[in-house]
């Protein structure tokens, strides 16, 4: 099962329609409605500095919230729209849906990296280079996992990671269907630097084919 999902706090809004709105927003709250699971709409009220706070933390629209509202069960949602002033792109509106335990959401999942420490290429001085430290998942919202793990300790210098080469939990599958790179372990500047002095000089030592002609002719 998961890790920890954050919990949203919001209140319930008793007012309904446009200028009930109008008046949630000049209490510097942003009027919102959770809807779906069976259950009839709930209008809400968040904070405005909570959402903005929320918004700037990034992945708002595809991360699981715990929403807790005075009087009802706590109730897991997901964030489908957030409505913003055309002219000042602040949040005007959102809605939120219920999800039960076998319902199907994208979720950005982060990445773990084990077994640095143990890595023959990283011993030899192999530079990591993070591709993606997260990776979005297809999951059901009963079984979300807390991260992916991928072990290094295999790796040697110009390995890649890709998708494929990863476990993932049981049901859950990646939302690009081609095997992208999660990792891969370079060679170190230093190393390449000296790769780099080696070939120019193997090929300032084989001759062009006119500097070859030119040397037969000087011989005969």
């Amino acid at each position: 099962m998961a890790g920890e999902i954050p919990d949203l706090h919001a209140q319930e809004r008793t007012g309904t329609g446009k200028g009930a709105a109008r008046a949630v927003r000049r209490a510097h709250m942003v009027p919102g409605i959770v809807f779906g699971g069976d259950v009839d709409p709930l209008p809400i009220q968040i904070p405005y500095n909570v959402l903005i706070k929320r918004l700037k933390d990034g992945r708002f629209k595809s991360t699981l919230f715990n929403l807790k509202v005075d009087g009802h069960e706590d109730v897991r949602v997901i964030c489908r729209d957030v409505q913003r002033d055309v002219v000042k792109d602040l949040p005007t509106h959102l809605d939120l849906m219920r999800l039960r335990r076998t319902t199907k959401i994208n979720l950005f999942i982060p990445v773990e990296f084990i077994g640095e420490e143990e890595a023959p290429g990283i011993k030899r001085g192999g530079v990591l280079t993070v591709v993606r430290n997260e990776i979005e998942l297809i999951v059901t919202a009963g079984d979300i996992p807390e991260k992916i793990t991928v072990d290094l300790s295999g790796l040697d210098i110009g390995d890649t990671v890709t998708i494929s080469q990863v476990t993932l939990p049981t049901d859950a599958k990646p939302t690009i269907d081609r095997d992208f790179v999660i990792c891969n372990l370079s060679a170190p500047s230093a190393l390449k630097s000296a790769e780099d002095e080696d070939e120019d000089e193997e090929s300032a030592e084989v001759p062009t084919v006119g500097e070859e002609e030119a040397a037969e002719e000087g011989e005969s």
